[in-house]
């Protein structure tokens, strides 16, 4: 369990006794963030009783795949969303679920959940955070949006890498589609968490009670980066769609080729086949047992071969 407490913008404390929490979270003097990690609806029990929490959300904070949302209930609202990280190559999403109280927020996340951005978020904008729980949110919402743009530039360069070697003959083979799926899978899950992000952020404004001059234009920014994330993400994946189709476009068209290659060839290599074929016949021929009937045959799969490669050459099939 982790906590801490403002009074008027400023950080007055960092550890406070469990027995003094519900106090502060009531004290309409102090802001106060309680954070859980890994606790279970057992461990919580104490500040749902506190706060009258309704049991749904206490199961939507344990629940396993629950979608990144924002409800209300009373004088409180409850949100859950998704950090998103790539950690070896590997997308990895981690949840975040909280309560936000009249002088508070109470948070509930996995243990590798990157708190500390929301963290330096709040220390780089503490004059913000005299402006109650609103400010509290909109650190935490802005470091998880900007992680989902740090995930997102991570895939453009993965997808730019596959771009570079779509043409390359001989980098397109399983591991270049492997790839492709992969990050294709990968976007797709990324796609879950950042679309849902517009409710969200709409959601905390609608209903995160009376307006803040002075908050709403960090909201509206904050709305601005959902939507270049989500548009980003679509595009990511449209382009990746793109990548796919064009190299199974590719593999047809230097399928077509080789085709016509052995084509070619076979018609070039019928004309000696004929003739030797011909002539290789048990009876009499023009030049038969002559010496000049073996090289008037050696110029015929000459000259015919040569002029069939010519003519397949100027079609460039060969």
């Amino acid at each position: 369990m982790h906590c801490r407490v403002w009074k008027n913008g400023k950080l007055i404390g960092t550890e406070v006794a469990r027995d003094k929490i519900l106090d502060a979270l009531r004290d309409p003097d102090h802001l106060v963030w309680l954070d859980l990690v890994e606790a279970t609806a057992e461990e919580f029990a104490w500040i749902a009783e506190a706060f009258q929490l309704a049991p749904t959300e206490i199961e939507d904070i344990t629940a396993p795949h629950e979608r990144p949302k924002v409800t209300r209930r009373g004088t409180h609202l409850f949100f859950t969303t998704y950090s998103a990280t790539v950690v070896d190559g590997e997308l990895r999403m981690r949840r975040i679920s909280g309560f936000v109280l009249p002088q508070g927020m109470v948070t509930v996340r996995q243990a590798d959940f990157p708190i500390e951005a929301a963290l330096r978020t709040w220390e780089e904008n503490a004059d913000l955070l005299a402006h109650g729980p609103r400010a509290l949110v909109h650190g935490l919402m802005d470091s998880v949006v900007d992680g989902h743009f740090e995930t997102i530039q991570t895939f453009d360069d993965r997808v730019e890498a596959l771009d570079d070697v779509l043409f390359e003959r001989e980098r397109t083979g399983p591991d270049f589609l492997r790839e492709i799926y992969g990050l294709r899978r990968d976007l797709v899950s990324l796609r879950r968490v950042v679309l849902p992000m517009r409710e969200v952020v709409n959601a905390l404004v609608r209903h995160g009670g009376r307006t803040d001059p002075d908050l709403d234009p960090w909201f509206d920014d904050l709305y601005d980066h959902v939507l270049r994330a989500g548009e980003w993400t679509d595009s990511l994946r449209d382009l990746v769609s793109s990548i796919f189709e064009t190299n199974l476009s590719l593999q047809d068209a230097r399928l077509n080729m080789i085709m016509r290659q052995l084509a070619a060839w076979a018609a070039i290599i019928a004309v000696p086949t004929a003739i030797t074929g011909w002539f290789g016949q048990n009876v009499p021929y023009p030049g038969f047992s002559q010496t000049w009937g073996f090289w008037a045959s050696v110029l015929l799969i000459v000259a015919g071969s040569a002029g069939l490669y010519w003519a397949f050459r100027r079609r460039g099939w060969v």
